[in-house]
């Protein structure tokens, strides 16, 4: 997921460069919440005209546009006013350092950039990748008509043909590609997950999402009801294939996916099973509150100390869901208005490289994109009780992105209350949102775990699979 949220309120910024040494790729990583997050920045000139492409490898989102890049001098800034970024640093000609500040909502923290890929990204041992592949492989692209993109994927069959069921992966929130790939940490869990799969006598399709790889379409602008129709558009093309159209159909949808696919089976009764992975139960305004309040814990606050910021946040989310009609600019004046009257009671240290007013631009940006304010909305429910094909949900108990006790336990009440009895929830200990074993769940340690997907969970999904008649 974003993760399905992950946003933390942070700060604003400030960078400075050469010209002549700016571009190229820059690594670096902020402390959020108790946690490391890599930052790339890919910055790139064309004639007079700089522009920056990020990548945030641990919430495994790759090539996020930015709106501006100014380098003056030995200073830079680089602005994402989507997502309330700015980054502002400077750089020395004699050495291939930025120094500067990350900001984002409201927090301003330091971010150092160099030249240099950190070691312990791209260069953990991923001792689960396959390096043979004993079964058909196929290139394949198949369209929505819907949205006129065209997505294009991978098709895995086992060898042997003796195949009854297929399913299809749908990733989490963010730019994926078909192997839900975290950029720069060697991670890519839907080739662990199609691997092992396949080798257990199961097809499998797996995707880029629209805009993202060799996919066609406009990725900035989906919401999830678009990503759904490009998930439903994969199951009409397994039903036009007429090698593959005789077998049962399932998917599997891990964070935002987990979302998708109830959507999906909800409406299309081609669907005879899905899988749930960490997968949202519960109406997404109280998952990203929970996102919030356990990012916060990490951190070291208190119950006390919690209440206020999750008091704001709890604001924000509120006035987007009451206000699902309101304009862009409506909206963000309303909540301009909210964290004005919240930023009142900082200290006035807080604002001593930006007015309130811009740290309050800042924040209510990154909360106006067509895909939050309709994903904020959704509760999964309206959907989880119309699904009636079987369902096996699994949810780490380290998850901090999707907390397991209340999220299984919603998923499995949306489906009694459907009358839907052919469902299994399961937690799994010591797992976190990626299902490695993890020790404390925090984000920081999915570069750091060498582990792709752990075993046990590999294991219950093809079973279940398997078992089903």
């Amino acid at each position: 997921m974003k993760k399905i949220f992950l946003i933390v309120i942070l700060l604003a910024s400030a960078v400075n460069i050469k010209a002549q040494d700016v571009t190229g790729d820059w690594y670096g990583a902020i402390n959020v919440a108790g946690a490391k997050l890599h930052m790339i920045f890919h910055i790139n000139k064309s004639g007079d005209i700089y522009s920056t492409v990020m990548d945030s490898p641990d919430q495994k989102a790759k090539g996020l546009g930015t709106d501006k890049t100014t380098v003056n001098n030995n200073t830079i800034t680089i602005e994402a006013n989507k997502f309330g970024i700015k980054y502002t640093g400077t750089y020395k000609p004699d050495s291939s350092i930025i120094n500067g500040t990350f900001a984002q909502g409201a927090l301003n923290t330091p971010l150092i950039l160099t030249h240099k890929q950190p070691e312990n990204q791209g260069n953990v041992k991923r001792l689960q990748d396959p390096t043979e592949f004993p079964y058909k492989q196929e290139e394949v692209t198949f369209p929505n008509s819907k949205a006129g993109n065209v997505l294009a994927g991978t098709l895995t069959i086992p060898s042997n043909g003796k195949v009854s069921k297929i399913v299809v992966l749908i990733t989490g929130s963010g730019p994926q590609d078909r192997n839900e790939e975290l950029q720069g940490m060697n991670h890519r869990p839907f080739l662990v997950l199609s691997d092992w799969l396949t080798r257990n006598g199961i097809a499998v399709l797996r995707y880029d999402d629209r805009g993202i790889g060799k996919s066609t379409g406009n990725f900035s602008i989906a919401t999830t009801a678009d990503f759904a129709d490009d998930a439903e558009a994969a199951v009409k093309y397994i039903q036009a294939r007429p090698d593959l159209n005789k077998l049962s159909i399932g998917l599997i949808g891990h964070s935002e996916g987990g979302m998708i696919a109830p959507i999906v089976a909800s409406r299309n009764n081609a669907v005879k099973f899905i899988c749930l992975l960490a997968a949202p139960g519960i109406p997404m305004i109280e998952v990203g509150l929970q996102q919030q309040k356990d990012q916060l814990r990490m951190a070291g606050m208190t119950q006390e100390a919690m209440k206020a910021p999750l008091a704001i946040i709890q604001n924000v989310f509120k006035t987007i869901v009451d206000n699902p009609k309101l304009s862009s600019a409506k909206l963000k004046s309303k909540l301009d208005t909210i964290l004005l009257r919240e930023l009142s009671t900082y200290p006035p240290e807080t604002f001593a490289k930006e007015s309130k007013q811009e740290m309050a631009n800042r924040i209510a940006s990154q909360f106006l994109s067509p895909w939050y304010r309709y994903t904020i909305s959704l509760k999964p429910s309206d959907y989880l009780t119309k699904v009636q094909c079987p369902v096996l949900a699994l949810n780490g108990t380290l998850d901090i992105q999707v907390e397991s006790t209340t999220n299984l336990a919603g998923i499995k009440a949306a489906l009694q209350t459907g009358g839907n009895q052919r469902n299994e929830v399961v937690a799994l200990p010591g797992l976190n949102h990626l299902f490695q074993q993890a020790k404390t769940g925090s984000l920081n340690e999915y570069a750091e775990i060498e582990e792709t997907f752990n075993s046990v969970a590999l294991e219950k999904v093809s079973t279940w699979i398997n078992k089903l008649r």
